[in-house]
């Protein structure tokens, strides 16, 4: 039988238009799929900003929604604009589907999304975003700035071998993680920018900042000694082919990033009204004081991570007493001013994706056992002039630590020659994919130059 008008009432819609509505969409289903409409209406119902671009429930859903967010709602696009994916057989759904939902935003002009990706929050990690004027503050991730630095230095690699015990001291003694800082942390000119006396929310910062300086952050953060190998012989560092022994740590913005991250999404999310699957995707706009304000921090954020890199080499090649004969530095979660190929401004957002324009040098990491590549972009068009932050995870933090072993973790890190300080299983390094299936996929993205091997790992405690 066909809904009645006390079926609809039933469900909890109310007398007026949107009964006249919700019986008229009921009409659109056969008499054997009435179970299915009263279904379909009870969802629209529940939460009707999901349908106001689905029909036929558009005219219902806009009927339900309150009239102060009527107003403040923005649609996304039919159809999402098309952007190059690479790797995708091994890309997990919900990023694809993340990424589609990115594409679908009247903001979004072009986009990639590189072969490590996996699910995040709004953008995928792994995922590339060029905007119109509008700045998304989850498109750049939470993590502000995070980056990769290098330091290769002038001393034999037989030393990781002859002297394992005086790296792990060193990682020990002039690294610190997670919570932790130095009791006596290093003065840096990034202190005293100005954006920390500009941006009232940024100078409440300021003390935070100062303490943890030279620290890296928890989770996949690392500082780890290894095996560099130069392979192309006209590399820039001018450096004959031939190994190396090096410096690679990974690390952000630390709690100021955080912070930073946090206030600049939910003050989006306050004006830039969404559906549910794109709330994430919340943009300021860049002619307002709030998306200048949000450009001023992530910029000043990505110049503090660069900072607290550079002391933890610092203090590295000062306690071994080594020169450093090149340093290479690429940061991802951070949005670029770049200009297209028509030469228009976009504002291209890096979620966990490497800055890989023509010559633009890298560090592409893979696992703990699994060799890093350093890189020089190609410049690619269709991948934004971008390619992959790392390998990726293959493996959610919580499935790795309810399938993998502890014995089994060690046995596998024993064989590959590699000694860790810390971690846990979330970031074992069988959570991540293959880093050479991963470079497969971007051979059009980028050059390799040369390749890191980790040996001697130090990460937050387990």
């Amino acid at each position: 039988m066909k809904l009645t008008g006390q079926d609809i009432l039933k469900l909890g819609y109310k007398q007026g238009k949107e009964i006249g509505l919700a019986l008229k969409i009921a009409e659109t289903y056969p008499e054997k799929k009435q179970k299915q409409a009263k279904r379909d209406l009870k969802k629209v119902l529940k939460a009707p900003m999901n349908y106001l671009r689905k029909e036929p429930f558009a005219e219902l859903a806009k009927e339900l929604v309150s009239p102060s967010l009527k107003e403040a709602i923005v649609p996304l696009l039919d159809e999402k604009i098309a952007y190059k994916t690479f790797g995708k057989v091994q890309i997990e759904q919900g990023a694809i589907d993340q990424m589609e939902t990115a594409m679908k935003l009247p903001v979004s002009k072009a986009g990639a999304l590189m072969p490590d990706a996996h699910q995040g929050y709004g953008l995928p990690i792994g995922g590339v975003l060029a905007t119109e004027n509008a700045i998304i503050p989850y498109a750049v991730g939470v993590d502000i700035g995070c980056r990769m630095c290098m330091s290769i230095y002038d001393l034999p690699v037989s030393m990781l071998r002859e002297e394992k015990r005086m790296f792990k001291d060193l990682l020990n003694v002039n690294t610190r993680f997670g919570r932790e800082s130095f009791e006596n942390s290093m003065d840096h000119e990034i202190l005293e920018h100005q954006t920390f006396q500009d941006i009232a929310i940024v100078k409440t910062l300021k003390d935070r900042a100062a303490k943890q300086i030279g620290s890296s952050g928890g989770g996949n953060h690392f500082v780890e000694f290894g095996i560099v190998e130069i392979t192309d012989e006209n590399n820039e560092f001018d450096l004959p082919t031939g190994k190396y022994l090096g410096l690679l740590s990974h690390s952000g913005s630390r709690g100021m990033g955080a912070f930073i991250a946090k206030h600049y999404t939910n003050l989006a999310m306050q004006n830039c009204k969404l559906p549910k699957e794109a709330k994430h995707l919340a943009w300021l706009d860049m002619n307002k004081q709030e998306g200048q304000e949000y450009w001023l921090a992530m910029n000043l954020a990505g110049d503090y991570a660069s900072a607290c890199h550079h002391q933890i080499h610092e203090r590295m090649e000062k306690s071994l007493q080594a020169t450093t004969l090149a340093m290479v530095e690429n940061h991802h979660n951070f949005a670029w001013k770049e200009m297209d190929q028509f030469g228009n401004e976009r504002i291209v957002h890096r979620k966990g994706a490497t800055p890989a324009g023509k010559g633009v040098l890298g560090v592409i990491p893979g696992s703990m056992t699994d060799p890093g590549f350093i890189v020089r972009g190609k410049g690619s068009i269709l991948s934004l002039n971008s390619a992959s932050h790392g390998a990726g995870r293959k493996m959610s933090r919580r499935k790795a630590e309810s399938m993998l072993q502890k014995k089994d973790v060690k046995k596998f890190l024993k064989h590959h020659g590699v000694e860790v300080i810390g971690s846990g299983l979330d970031e074992a390094p069988m959570a991540y994919k293959d880093i050479n299936e991963v470079m497969n996929y971007q051979s059009d993205l980028v050059d390799v130059i040369g390749t890191f091997q980790p040996k001697i790992v130090r990460m937050s405690k387990d």
